[in-house]
């Protein structure tokens, strides 16, 4: 990583034990995304109340380059809350873990094509009050596309990172190539 970790403890006391699990689960993750900028992970434990067990937060914040950081966060439930802090934080480094490798998929090429579905690209940038974008495919070509290629009537939705369906334009258009269709995934929001 290029920056240092930072490790957060609010209202919970510092623990030595918690503090060397999250620096070997970073580790891991440096080891399988060399490329990761900085991570930040936050254990927080919210103000007691006189009648319920305090709960236990954790949030795993990555920075990678050229997309929107990446955050886990998981929390124990107060009626749940039984002080497994260790399941807490394995479960946050492993949703983590996932988005890693999504992104690395997304950026290796290696997408799911489905037949008739065009191909798979990330949003890189979207112009909102100039009504155009530019979407990134897969074989890391940019293309350009307007307010109008996108379906359903969903560009203010749009935001970068978001992974999308992507028809290519026959012709160029005066911006290069482009788009002539881009339809959100279903289910997926965004790399983040």
């Amino acid at each position: 990583m290029q920056k240092p970790l930072q490790i957060t403890f609010k209202n919970l006391d510092k623990s030595e034990h918690l503090e060397n699990l999250i620096r070997e689960r970073v580790d891991k993750l440096d080891q399988f995304y060399p490329r990761l900028i900085g991570c930040r992970v936050v254990l927080e434990r919210p103000a007691r109340s006189a009648t319920a067990k305090a709960a236990l937060g954790i949030a795993v914040e990555l920075d990678v380059p050229g997309r929107p950081k990446i955050v886990a966060k998981r929390e124990d439930d107060r009626r749940d809350a039984k002080g497994d802090s260790l399941k807490l934080i394995s479960q946050a480094f492993d949703a983590a873990q996932r988005q890693l490798e999504e992104l690395t998929r997304v950026v290796s090429r290696d997408v799911k094509q489905h037949e008739n579905a065009g191909e798979t690209g990330c949003i890189m940038q979207v112009e909102k009050l100039e009504d155009h974008g530019f979407v990134e495919l897969a074989q890391g070509e940019s293309l350009y596309f307007s307010r109008e290629a996108v379906i359903d009537n969903r560009f203010d939705d749009l935001k970068p990172g978001m992974v999308v369906h992507v028809t290519r334009a026959i012709r160029n258009g005066s911006m290069g190539p482009q788009a002539s269709a881009i339809r959100l995934q279903a289910g997926v929001q965004s790399m983040t």
